[in-house]
């Protein structure tokens, strides 16, 4: 029996982030509104910083809808894509390098969409974290929830529905 010795730790660390580079460079729209993603094992929170022109009502102030939507459409594909990508580079089906080779995985493809603002999006960071709640070989479903001071206190929530990518993903 051939036994690989284990991998270091910093190792499977930056296959993981460079995975997770990788997967974030394909989506133009995540630079844009400046959100990044913190990893911790499998779970992925996101971060939408806070910045004067997200304010959509300076009256209030309160961020504006479509970049709070766009936020959690952006948790929801990347979770959702990262739940498959992570299994392909544990078990070894992607190579890590080919990922930091400018290589991306196919996306899904959003059918739908649905938006609750439960509140107003407060003047500071939003965090979001993705649950996917079916997956199978061509449809996902995927809930989002986003919250600012206090995770029990969402002020967005959201349902999306996706088409899964056929074929292989490497």
């Amino acid at each position: 029996m051939n036994r690989r010795p284990p991998e270091p730790v910093q190792v499977v660390k930056q296959r993981r982030d460079a995975a997770l580079a990788a997967l974030l460079g394909s989506v133009p729209f995540i630079s844009f509104l400046g959100v990044t993603f913190d990893r911790r094992g499998d779970e992925l929170t996101a971060i939408l910083p806070y910045r004067r022109d997200l304010v959509g009502n300076p009256m209030l102030p309160a961020l504006h809808g479509g970049a709070t939507a766009g936020f959690l459409e952006i948790t929801a594909l990347i979770g959702l894509s990262w739940g498959m990508l992570w299994e392909q580079v544990e078990t070894g089906a992607i190579d890590a390098a080919a990922l930091g080779e400018g290589w991306c995985p196919k996306l899904p493809k959003t059918i739908d969409f649905a938006t609750d603002f439960l509140r107003s999006g407060l003047p500071r960071d939003a965090y979001a974290r993705a649950e996917i709640t079916r997956s199978g070989r061509r449809y996902a479903s995927v809930r989002v929830e986003a919250w600012q001071d206090n995770r029990q206190r969402p002020h967005a929530q959201a349902i999306g529905h996706f088409v899964m990518p056929q074929g292989p993903m490497a």
